[in-house]
Protein backbone atom coordinates (compact mmCIF):
# COMPACT_ATOMS: atom_id res chain seq x y z
CA UNK A 1 0.00 0.00 0.00
CA UNK A 2 1.25 3.47 -0.74
CA UNK A 3 2.06 6.14 1.94
CA UNK A 4 -0.49 8.20 0.02
CA UNK A 5 -3.02 5.97 0.78
CA UNK A 6 -2.48 5.00 4.06
CA UNK A 7 -2.18 8.21 5.18
CA UNK A 8 -5.75 9.12 3.86
CA UNK A 9 -7.06 5.93 5.62
CA UNK A 10 -5.13 7.23 8.88
CA UNK A 11 -6.94 10.39 7.99
CA UNK A 12 -10.33 9.20 7.72
CA UNK A 13 -9.79 6.91 11.24
CA UNK A 14 -9.16 10.15 12.95
CA UNK A 15 -12.53 12.17 11.23
CA UNK A 16 -14.21 9.10 12.89
CA UNK A 17 -12.86 9.44 15.99
CA UNK A 18 -13.54 13.44 16.10
CA UNK A 19 -17.19 12.67 15.03
CA UNK A 20 -16.63 14.66 11.97
CA UNK A 21 -18.42 12.77 8.34
CA UNK A 22 -17.71 13.77 4.67
CA UNK A 23 -20.25 16.62 4.99
CA UNK A 24 -18.45 18.32 7.64
CA UNK A 25 -15.34 18.25 5.52
CA UNK A 26 -17.44 19.51 2.35
CA UNK A 27 -18.45 22.62 4.11
CA UNK A 28 -14.98 23.24 5.58
CA UNK A 29 -13.27 23.16 2.54
CA UNK A 30 -16.22 24.45 0.12
CA UNK A 31 -17.01 21.92 -1.90
CA UNK A 32 -19.94 19.22 -2.39
CA UNK A 33 -19.89 16.14 -0.33
CA UNK A 34 -19.50 14.12 -3.68
CA UNK A 35 -16.34 15.86 -4.47
CA UNK A 36 -15.07 14.94 -1.14
CA UNK A 37 -15.90 11.65 -1.12
CA UNK A 38 -14.47 11.28 -4.57
CA UNK A 39 -10.97 12.51 -3.30
CA UNK A 40 -11.13 10.23 -0.62
CA UNK A 41 -11.92 7.36 -2.59
CA UNK A 42 -9.20 7.97 -5.25
CA UNK A 43 -6.72 8.94 -3.01
CA UNK A 44 -6.55 12.62 -4.20
CA UNK A 45 -6.33 14.89 -1.51
CA UNK A 46 -3.21 17.57 -1.93
CA UNK A 47 -1.19 18.63 0.91
CA UNK A 48 -2.95 21.87 1.56
CA UNK A 49 -6.22 19.93 1.95
CA UNK A 50 -4.54 17.36 3.57
CA UNK A 51 -3.23 19.99 6.05
CA UNK A 52 -6.52 22.11 5.98
CA UNK A 53 -8.37 18.91 7.07
CA UNK A 54 -5.78 18.45 10.41
CA UNK A 55 -5.90 22.05 11.37
CA UNK A 56 -9.67 21.89 11.05
CA UNK A 57 -10.11 18.66 13.51
CA UNK A 58 -7.41 20.66 15.90
CA UNK A 59 -4.88 17.08 14.77
CA UNK A 60 -1.25 17.90 14.23
CA UNK A 61 0.79 16.26 11.42
CA UNK A 62 3.08 14.14 13.16
CA UNK A 63 -0.22 12.36 14.95
CA UNK A 64 -1.76 11.86 11.66
CA UNK A 65 1.75 10.08 10.77
CA UNK A 66 1.77 8.21 14.13
CA UNK A 67 -1.69 7.33 13.32
CA UNK A 68 -0.85 6.08 10.10
CA UNK A 69 1.63 3.54 11.54
CA UNK A 70 -0.61 2.33 14.10
CA UNK A 71 -3.16 1.30 10.60
CA UNK A 72 -0.28 -0.21 8.63
CA UNK A 73 0.43 -3.39 11.79
CA UNK A 74 -3.47 -3.88 11.26
CA UNK A 75 -3.77 -7.21 9.19
CA UNK A 76 -6.24 -7.27 5.85
CA UNK A 77 -7.25 -10.92 6.16
CA UNK A 78 -6.83 -13.70 8.34
CA UNK A 79 -4.47 -16.71 6.63
CA UNK A 80 -6.31 -20.04 5.65
CA UNK A 81 -6.11 -22.01 8.94
CA UNK A 82 -7.45 -18.94 11.29
CA UNK A 83 -10.69 -18.98 8.74
CA UNK A 84 -10.88 -22.45 9.31
CA UNK A 85 -11.16 -22.30 13.17
CA UNK A 86 -14.01 -19.17 12.39
CA UNK A 87 -15.80 -21.57 9.53
CA UNK A 88 -16.01 -24.35 11.80
CA UNK A 89 -17.97 -22.74 14.43
CA UNK A 90 -21.12 -21.59 13.12
CA UNK A 91 -21.32 -19.01 16.43
CA UNK A 92 -18.09 -17.71 15.88
CA UNK A 93 -18.78 -16.92 12.48
CA UNK A 94 -21.90 -15.16 13.56
CA UNK A 95 -19.78 -12.84 16.49
CA UNK A 96 -16.98 -11.97 13.93
CA UNK A 97 -19.47 -11.07 10.81
CA UNK A 98 -20.88 -9.00 13.74
CA UNK A 99 -18.20 -7.33 15.11
CA UNK A 100 -16.93 -6.44 11.61
CA UNK A 101 -19.87 -4.82 11.07
CA UNK A 102 -19.57 -2.55 14.18
CA UNK A 103 -21.72 -4.83 17.04
CA UNK A 104 -20.60 -3.85 20.14
CA UNK A 105 -20.72 -6.26 22.99
CA UNK A 106 -24.26 -5.41 24.51
CA UNK A 107 -25.12 -5.01 20.54
CA UNK A 108 -24.56 -8.45 20.29
CA UNK A 109 -26.94 -10.12 23.48
CA UNK A 110 -29.20 -7.75 22.50
CA UNK A 111 -30.06 -9.05 18.91
CA UNK A 112 -29.24 -12.41 19.49
CA UNK A 113 -29.41 -15.29 21.90
CA UNK A 114 -26.14 -15.23 23.30
CA UNK A 115 -25.55 -16.04 27.09
CA UNK A 116 -22.69 -13.40 28.38
CA UNK A 117 -20.59 -16.53 28.86
CA UNK A 118 -20.93 -17.59 25.24
CA UNK A 119 -20.37 -14.54 23.98
CA UNK A 120 -17.40 -13.45 26.25
CA UNK A 121 -15.87 -16.71 25.09
CA UNK A 122 -16.67 -15.75 21.66
CA UNK A 123 -15.03 -12.54 21.49
CA UNK A 124 -11.40 -14.19 23.59
CA UNK A 125 -11.30 -16.58 20.21
CA UNK A 126 -11.29 -13.37 18.36
CA UNK A 127 -9.10 -12.23 20.40
CA UNK A 128 -6.85 -14.75 20.53
CA UNK A 129 -7.17 -14.89 16.59
CA UNK A 130 -5.75 -11.61 16.46
CA UNK A 131 -8.57 -9.89 14.69
CA UNK A 132 -9.91 -7.85 17.64
CA UNK A 133 -8.24 -6.59 21.41
CA UNK A 134 -10.23 -7.26 24.17
CA UNK A 135 -10.36 -4.58 26.64
CA UNK A 136 -11.51 -4.06 30.00
CA UNK A 137 -15.43 -3.95 30.44
CA UNK A 138 -16.39 -6.57 27.49
CA UNK A 139 -15.46 -4.13 24.88
CA UNK A 140 -12.95 -4.41 22.14
CA UNK A 141 -11.39 -2.80 19.60
CA UNK A 142 -10.64 -3.96 15.58
CA UNK A 143 -6.97 -4.74 14.64
CA UNK A 144 -8.45 -5.15 10.95
CA UNK A 145 -7.66 -2.77 8.31
CA UNK A 146 -10.99 -0.70 6.72
CA UNK A 147 -10.87 -2.87 3.15
CA UNK A 148 -10.28 -6.31 5.21
CA UNK A 149 -11.60 -9.24 2.79
CA UNK A 150 -12.01 -12.85 3.30
CA UNK A 151 -9.51 -15.49 1.24
CA UNK A 152 -10.59 -15.82 -2.26
CA UNK A 153 -11.88 -19.50 -2.59
CA UNK A 154 -11.43 -19.63 1.67
CA UNK A 155 -13.09 -21.21 4.01
CA UNK A 156 -15.33 -18.51 4.75
CA UNK A 157 -16.34 -17.56 1.19
CA UNK A 158 -17.02 -21.05 0.52
CA UNK A 159 -19.15 -21.19 3.42
CA UNK A 160 -21.69 -18.28 2.47
CA UNK A 161 -21.41 -19.92 -0.96
CA UNK A 162 -22.24 -23.26 -0.38
CA UNK A 163 -24.55 -22.28 2.51
CA UNK A 164 -26.12 -18.56 1.54
CA UNK A 165 -25.88 -18.09 -2.31
CA UNK A 166 -29.46 -20.20 -2.78
CA UNK A 167 -31.66 -17.93 -0.10
CA UNK A 168 -29.77 -14.60 -1.19
CA UNK A 169 -31.62 -15.14 -4.83
CA UNK A 170 -34.35 -16.34 -3.59
CA UNK A 171 -35.76 -13.00 -4.12
CA UNK A 172 -37.86 -10.69 -6.92
CA UNK A 173 -35.24 -8.12 -6.62
CA UNK A 174 -38.50 -5.88 -6.63
CA UNK A 175 -38.41 -3.60 -3.46
CA UNK A 176 -36.93 -0.30 -2.94
CA UNK A 177 -33.98 -1.81 -1.09
CA UNK A 178 -32.92 -4.52 -3.64
CA UNK A 179 -31.67 -4.35 -7.07
CA UNK A 180 -30.46 -7.24 -9.63
CA UNK A 181 -28.66 -6.06 -12.87
CA UNK A 182 -27.53 -9.27 -15.18
CA UNK A 183 -25.81 -7.91 -18.47
CA UNK A 184 -24.07 -10.00 -21.12
CA UNK A 185 -21.77 -9.53 -23.97
CA UNK A 186 -18.67 -9.93 -25.90
CA UNK A 187 -16.10 -8.07 -24.04
CA UNK A 188 -11.83 -8.11 -24.23
CA UNK A 189 -9.58 -9.03 -22.05
CA UNK A 190 -8.40 -4.81 -21.64
CA UNK A 191 -12.58 -4.13 -20.72
CA UNK A 192 -12.84 -7.09 -18.63
CA UNK A 193 -10.15 -5.58 -16.38
CA UNK A 194 -11.36 -2.27 -16.11
CA UNK A 195 -14.85 -3.46 -15.66
CA UNK A 196 -13.33 -5.04 -12.61
CA UNK A 197 -11.03 -1.92 -11.18
CA UNK A 198 -14.94 0.02 -11.76
CA UNK A 199 -16.35 -2.96 -9.28
CA UNK A 200 -13.52 -2.94 -7.19
CA UNK A 201 -14.12 0.57 -6.94
CA UNK A 202 -17.66 0.07 -5.99
CA UNK A 203 -17.17 -2.41 -3.28
CA UNK A 204 -14.68 1.06 -2.09
CA UNK A 205 -17.59 2.54 -1.89
CA UNK A 206 -19.70 0.07 0.09
CA UNK A 207 -16.82 0.12 2.77
CA UNK A 208 -16.89 4.03 2.73
CA UNK A 209 -20.46 3.68 3.45
CA UNK A 210 -20.73 1.23 6.33
CA UNK A 211 -17.88 3.53 7.71
CA UNK A 212 -19.87 6.48 7.64
CA UNK A 213 -22.97 4.85 9.02
CA UNK A 214 -21.11 2.91 11.77
CA UNK A 215 -21.93 6.28 14.63
CA UNK A 216 -25.53 5.36 13.58
CA UNK A 217 -27.53 3.78 16.41
CA UNK A 218 -28.24 -0.16 15.43
CA UNK A 219 -31.88 0.71 15.17
CA UNK A 220 -30.93 2.84 11.97
CA UNK A 221 -29.07 0.63 10.34
CA UNK A 222 -30.26 -2.76 9.11
CA UNK A 223 -28.18 -5.50 7.42
CA UNK A 224 -26.94 -5.25 3.28
CA UNK A 225 -25.02 -7.56 1.33
CA UNK A 226 -23.89 -7.03 -2.21
CA UNK A 227 -22.64 -9.70 -4.73
CA UNK A 228 -20.61 -8.34 -7.33
CA UNK A 229 -19.52 -10.93 -10.19
CA UNK A 230 -17.94 -11.11 -13.44
CA UNK A 231 -16.41 -13.99 -15.67
CA UNK A 232 -15.95 -15.64 -18.70
CA UNK A 233 -18.95 -17.79 -18.87
CA UNK A 234 -21.25 -19.14 -20.79
CA UNK A 235 -24.64 -21.07 -19.79
CA UNK A 236 -24.65 -24.93 -20.30
CA UNK A 237 -27.91 -24.47 -21.79
CA UNK A 238 -26.47 -23.73 -25.22
CA UNK A 239 -24.01 -26.17 -25.07
CA UNK A 240 -25.87 -28.64 -26.90
CA UNK A 241 -26.49 -25.81 -30.08
CA UNK A 242 -22.88 -25.03 -29.92
CA UNK A 243 -20.25 -24.98 -32.59
CA UNK A 244 -17.47 -27.19 -31.69
CA UNK A 245 -14.26 -25.00 -32.21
Amino acid sequence: MSQTKSLIIALKAQLKAHGKTYHDVALHLGLSQASVKRMFSENNLSLSRLESICNYIDLPFTDLILSMNTESNKIASLTLEQEQVIADDLLLLLVTVCVINGFTYQDLLQEYELSEHECIQKLAKLDKLKLIELLPGNRFKLKITRHFAWLADGPIQRFFLNRVQNEFFNSRFNKATEKLIVVNGLLSLTSNGEVQKLMQKLCNEFVESRQEDSPLPLSEKHGTTMVLALRQWNSSLFNEIRKSR
